[in-house]
């Protein structure tokens, strides 16, 4: 039985202010630091033999601290774990969008599965991205316990596509900067043994 542990890569300088960031690289917060060691000390007696990680910088520090605290040597960025691409909505505050975008994040939020705008990602698009790091990456690692540290968009993805499930429960649950879910793949199926657990940022 292998483990796949997915982690929200923590608090950025643009989750402090609210700003849609997207695929725009920005770096950690101080308090985003503060969280990935607590991150990297909440993970640091589970074996885990693989990091993969997005190449945006906020999320591979996110990996290169809990990397440090595991002692996992291994580390992958890759572009296919990036965040979606929010088009003209990066660099906007979520009330800049309301304001500017009303009818289009009101379905944004009630069925981001059916949301289609021009310039921006759409959710079955993100699906084939996962999809193609899945087979090219997860496939050939199914005996390993694998780190992912990447966005709360791909995140939820990743966990609809390994469990079966359909792109409308989507907007059924939220994950947070530094958030820990397990997936255990056993021997028929997988399951989810952790979602979204922050306890151990409760001193942050």
């Amino acid at each position: 039985m292998s483990k796949i542990y997915l982690v929200r890569h923590c608090q950025s300088k643009w989750n402090f202010t609210s700003k849609i960031q997207g695929q725009i690289d920005i770096d950690l917060s101080k308090n985003g630091y503060k969280q990935a060691i607590k991150v990297g000390q909440r993970l640091k007696n589970e074996k885990i033999d693989l990091i993969y990680t997005s190449d945006l910088i906020r999320a591979f520090k996110t990996a290169l601290i809990i990397s440090f605290k595991t002692e996992t040597h291994k580390i992958k960025k890759t572009h296919l774990l990036r965040e979606i691409d929010f088009g003209p909505w990066q660099g906007l505050t979520i009330n800049e969008v309301k304001k500017i975008y009303s009818d289009d994040y009101s379905l944004w939020l009630t069925s981001p599965h059916e949301f289609n705008f021009n310039g921006i990602e759409t959710l079955n698009n993100l699906k084939d991205r996962i999809i193609m790091f899945i087979d090219s990456e997860l496939q050939k690692n199914l005996n390993k316990n694998i780190l992912i540290v990447s966005h709360s968009s791909v995140i939820k993805i990743i966990i609809l596509t390994i469990l079966g499930f359909n792109l409308s429960y989507y907007k059924n649950f939220s994950l947070d900067n530094g958030g820990i879910t397990i997936i255990e793949n056993k021997e028929y199926n997988s399951v989810i043994k952790l979602l979204n657990d922050t306890s151990h940022l409760r001193e942050v």
